[in-house]
């Protein structure tokens, strides 16, 4: 269980200050598909960087399970982050450098899991990336990149995932894949909270979230 309560969050500037999330209370069950929708600028993702441990809140809580986790000192929420969350983002965020195999295992470096590289073999098997594991990111197509990330967030088998604009750069097939492995996910137990402007994740959502200027509506 997700308990977001009361939540705000605000970003002050020298001359001015923005509220992006105002008084958001919501609660996200077990296992459900959560869609998230509002336009630019409407705190999408500063909602789930909250959630997800990334970005405290101005007031209120985020509990996840039976932690309130900014509350926790800053190691063990990372550790509560490792084990249970997995991101998604629409901008990918693979490290340029590495491989394929070597960007999906990059949460095993937190040391939480004894994760190798047959872990990470089957999870780029099952994600259509055969052929791809050696290719560095520059040569991937954006599927694949996301694909890539998407293996990435499933290593470490967590029991969330959260998801910004997923599908934000990609073409409409493989879009529907990517809502397609999220629904995988979900309908193995997983919970799932995709932030999005978009429609494609709808007809998955068990509910659906409209946020505007901060504000659950």
């Amino acid at each position: 269980m997700i308990y977001i309560d009361d939540v705000s969050k605000i970003y002050k500037t020298k001359f001015n200050e923005v509220k992006a999330l105002d008084n958001v209370n919501l609660k996200i069950n077990d296992g459900e598909f959560i869609v998230i929708r509002g336009a630019s600028g409407s705190g999408k993702t500063t909602l789930l960087l909250t959630i997800g441990g990334m970005l405290r809140p101005t007031k209120g809580k985020i509990i996840i399970g039976d932690n309130d986790i900014y509350t926790m000192r800053i190691r063990e929420r990372a550790n509560l982050r490792a084990k249970n969350i997995g991101f998604v983002f629409q901008m990918f965020h693979l490290v340029p450098y590495l491989n394929v195999i070597e960007n999906v295992l990059l949460p095993s470096k937190a040391g939480l899991n004894e994760l190798t590289k047959e872990d990470a073999m089957e999870l780029i098997r099952r994600l259509h990336l055969l052929g791809r594991e050696h290719h560095k990111p520059s040569e991937l197509s954006a599927g694949e990149k996301q694909r890539t990330a998407i293996a990435r967030a499933l290593l470490n088998q967590p029991k969330i995932i959260l998801a910004d604009e997923p599908t934000g750069n990609l073409d409409p097939d493989n879009a529907g894949d990517v809502i397609g492995y999220l629904s995988e996910f979900h309908k193995n137990g997983g919970t799932v909270v995709v932030v999005t402007h978009g429609v494609i994740a709808d007809q998955y959502a068990d509910r659906i979230i409209n946020l505007k200027n901060g504000h659950i509506g």
